[in-house]
C-alpha cells in the first residue's frame, strides 16, 4: 500500500536501538502513550493497538492543559513484522512505515498522504516532532 497523493511527505530518523526494541516502542500501547505528541505541553492518556492486517489503533492526544483533545487512528492494510506498518486514517489518507535494521540501529521513515487544512511545512514538522520525541523516549529507556 502506498500514499494516494503524488504530494506526500515523508519524515526520518535513525534510533539507536535494535530493530526488536523499536517495533516493540512503537506498537505497545504502554510505550505508545509515552511519546506520542509533538511538544512538551501535550500528551498522549490512552493507546490501543490491534497490530495485525485489518486491526484498528487509536491513540488520544491532549494538551496538557484540558484545552484541547482529538483521538488519533485508523486501520492497519499491511503488517510485516521489523520492516512494515501501512494504514488508513478515517479521513482516507494513507501512511507507510518502513523500518530498517542495521545492527544496533534502526532507520524510522513514515510517509503519509497530507490534509487540506494546515501548510505542508506545518505538517512535516509536526510529525517529524513526534519522530524526534520517538526516537528521544526509544533511546532513553
Amino acid at each position: 500500500m502506498k500514499p494516494t497523493s503524488t504530494n506526500t511527505i515523508t519524515v526520518e530518523t535513525t534510533v539507536n536501538a535494535p530493530i526488536e526494541k523499536v517495533w516493540d516502542y512503537w506498537t505497545n500501547p504502554e510505550h505508545i502513550t509515552k511519546w506520542t505528541f509533538a511538544s512538551d505541553d501535550w500528551h498522549a492518556p490512552y493507546a490501543d493497538n490491534d497490530l495485525r492486517t485489518g486491526g484498528k489503533f487509536k491513540t488520544t492526544m491532549a494538551a496538557k492543559d484540558g484545552s484541547f483533545s482529538f483521538d488519533f487512528g485508523g486501520v492497519y492494510s499491511e503488517v510485516t513484522e521489523h520492516r512494515v506498518i501501512a494504514y488508513g486514517m478515517e479521513d482516507g489518507r494513507k501512511v507507510i512505515i518502513l523500518f530498517e535494521a542495521d545492527g544496533d540501529t534502526t532507520k524510522v521513515t513514515e510517509t503519509f498522504d497530507p490534509e487540506t487544512t494546515n501548510p505542508v511545512e506545518m505538517q512535516r514538522g509536526g510529525w517529524q516532532a513526534i519522530l524526534n520525541n520517538f526516537k528521544k523516549y526509544t533511546e532513553a529507556n
